[in-house]
């Protein structure tokens, strides 16, 4: 368990101006928001649940350009554990609060960097969930009914159809909100939520003076790797069997892509094949790709070649990430004190916001 963090409300006044990138397409959900705040330095916002441990597909389609943007001289990026979100689907405390480490774990051992990145926990930043009470006041019932995703969760949980499920789009419009961007990456799972921020942006707009931008997306392919076991369908934790975990052994990397599907469609091709080309492409070099690539063309690739070489290069790829990650795991305290110090550095610009929106809206 973490221990407890806190961080002082600050009110250092800031201009902010977004744009962003997200080459992985939406994490808030797999499931991320992106975004920039801007002075002299552009800011990069991103938040994705707490549901423990990362896959390569996360790795490859948001974390990864996640670092790279960090290392970029003029981006300064702001990266939270979305654990409020995380709350509106099953869960049991001890659980959560171990994805909430994993995940903190394995973007420090990806490569965020704590001096170069503000990082932080999602519910510790109180003026997110602050600004959602508010948006709550101001969004009609009906808008939230229609959301494609609350249908669908309240399909998947019939049990547990809570009002979190129904109120997560006003959330989710205050994480973006609340740091006045003007572009926001998302994918197209999350665009109807991106639509429901803009026009709580303007009904706040109309009904309280100029306060909030209106978001717009920037459209980015996402980058899918997909399932060992079924390559017609994406990469998911779900199934275990089917996905290379960041911090999977050598011994778990190899015997999972040995048994990775490669079987050929006449007609078609090899959608087993293509992926795993996919990740040579990307974890080993593209000459290697294109080697195995022509062999598979001509009718004379070995599969057992590939997939060992794949499994070689995967392992050796994330050895030192599972190194850094059991040492971070081992020390909760020093995690706690990252995530107290980005925290209350994001705080700075999270307060100014809303003691702007109080003000506006006649709170004392």
């Amino acid at each position: 368990m973490l221990p407890s963090l806190r961080s002082d409300r600050a009110t250092r006044k800031e201009s902010k101006i977004a744009t962003g990138d997200n080459a992985g397409g939406s994490i808030f959900l797999a499931r991320s928001i992106c975004h920039t705040i801007s002075m002299k330095t552009h800011a990069i916002v991103s938040g994705i649940r707490a549901t423990g441990r990362l896959h390569i597909g996360n790795y490859l389609g948001a974390l990864k350009q996640f670092v790279d943007l960090q290392n970029q001289g003029d981006n300064h990026c702001y990266f939270f554990i979305a654990d409020l979100h995380a709350l509106t689907t099953p869960f049991e405390p001890k659980e959560l609060s171990q994805n909430t480490l994993e995940v903190v774990a394995e973007y420090l051992a990806a490569g965020i960097d704590p001096k170069k990145s503000t990082f932080f926990l999602q519910n510790q930043i109180l003026e997110h969930a602050e600004l959602a009470w508010i948006f709550n006041s101001i969004t009609p019932l009906g808008e939230l009914e229609r959301m494609t995703q609350y249908k669908d969760k309240s399909e998947q949980h019939r049990t547990n159809i809570n009002a979190g499920l129904l109120t997560y789009p006003t959330l989710m419009a205050a994480d973006i909100l609340i740091y006045k961007p003007i572009f926001v990456p998302v994918g197209d799972d999350q665009m109807q939520h991106l639509e429901l921020t803009r026009v709580i942006a303007r009904k706040f707009n109309n009904r309280f003076g100029k306060t909030f931008p209106e978001p717009k997306n920037i459209t980015i392919k996402p980058l899918r790797i997909m399932s060992l076991t079924d390559p017609t369908r994406k990469m998911s934790k779900s199934e275990p069997n089917g996905c290379l975990f960041l911090d999977d052994s050598p011994d778990d990397i190899n015997k999972k892509i040995k048994k990775a599907v490669t079987a050929t469609d006449s007609k078609n091709g090899s959608a087993g094949v293509d992926n795993l080309l996919s990740m040579l492409a990307h974890f080993g070099n593209e000459d290697q790709a294109e080697s195995f690539r022509k062999a598979a063309k001509d009718g004379n690739i070995k599969y057992s070649e590939l997939k060992t070489v794949l499994a070689d290069v995967v392992s050796e790829h994330f050895g030192a990430f599972r190194d850094r990650k059991k040492e971070l795991l081992a020390d909760k305290n020093h995690l706690a004190q990252i995530l107290a110090d980005g925290a209350k550095r994001a705080k700075t610009v999270a307060s100014e916001t809303l003691i702007e929106v109080k003000q506006k809206i006649g709170l004392i």
